[in-house]
């Protein structure tokens, strides 16, 4: 018996570091291509490590003015939106977490939530009422139209009905409101479950970049991912003639691809950097955030 649990332990060990495999792999061929020559990208002679050093492509990026407004615009957003999309789903997923005997409406909210889940108003539409309601070019436009992330709201609910009723019982009777009741009892014990939501709104804000093109029209208020899309090595002649020789050689040194591959690292510093931080959280989250029997 014990052989076979040992079989099963080789069995998984493998196939999970197959999956990191195909998770680093991309990432290691990413980086080492940003930090290769134009011509070694191009010839697909890059793998792992870098060929012909070259970090011109970071250089491009890093040193525009607006690389750092956008860098500042896309945290703005993130801290803004981790914000509203926790605060409202806290705010949602604890009357929801009660029996319909506790509160009448529940069934009629959850189909609501579900229906939001299947079907969305279109692109379009969304477009009309961010409109209509003043928020075009401005940073709520970023993070209104998505305030209420249904499946977090459901993560916490799953959670809140874990908790056992009588904690809430005996605040009750002390004489504790139902506001009490959340920022004393429920949020203190779904800190794993907020930490992970909070983690899927961050890293939802910080890649998203659809919306910053449909939304954004002034170059400034662009966040980072919108930005770094809109980027080009390309070089016009005009462009050739205001250039000294240095500066035209150093930019045709680099492609689009390892261009591209630059703005891919850049784009997962931030993320990567905060990870780390929230991973223990993270399992445990998820874990206790699933569907009870």
């Amino acid at each position: 018996m014990r052989s076979k649990n040992n079989v099963i332990d080789y069995v998984i060990i493998v196939v999970l570091a197959l999956m990191a495999a195909s998770c680093l792999i991309p990432i290691l061929n990413t980086f080492a291509m940003s930090l290769s020559d134009k011509t070694s990208a191009a010839l697909g002679q890059v793998l792992f490590l870098p060929k012909n050093f070259n970090t011109t492509g970071y250089e491009e990026i890093i040193k525009d003015d607006q690389f750092f407004r956008s860098f500042g615009v896309s945290i703005l957003r993130v801290v803004l939106g981790v914000c509203i999309n926790s605060g409202l789903a806290i705010i949602m997923a604890y009357p929801l977490s009660k029996t319909s005997h506790e509160f009448r409406m529940r069934n009629v909210y959850m189909w609501i939530m579900v229906f939001t889940m299947l079907f969305n108003g279109g692109l379009i539409p969304t477009y009309l009422l961010v409109k209509n309601l003043g928020l075009v070019d401005t940073i709520w436009a970023l993070v209104l139209p998505g305030a209420v992330p249904v499946f977090n709201v459901i993560i916490l609910m799953n959670f809140n009905k874990g908790i056992p009723s009588s904690l809430e019982e005996a605040a009750v009777v002390d004489g504790a409101n139902p506001l009490q009741c959340l920022w004393n009892i429920y949020i203190p014990l779904a800190k794993a479950s907020i930490a992970t939501i909070s983690l899927f709104s961050m890293v939802g804000h910080w890649n998203e970049f659809f919306n910053g093109r449909i939304y954004i029209n002034t170059v400034k208020n662009l966040p980072l991912q919108t930005y770094i899309q809109n980027l080009s090595m390309q070089i016009s002649a005009e462009q050739m003639v205001n250039m000294d020789p240095e500066e035209i050689v150093r930019k045709l040194a680099v492609s689009t691809l390892t261009f591209n591959c630059a703005k891919a690292i850049v784009s997962m510093i931030p993320i990567v950097a905060v990870y780390p931080f929230l991973q223990k959280y993270f399992v445990t989250g998820i874990v206790m955030g699933a569907v009870k029997e």
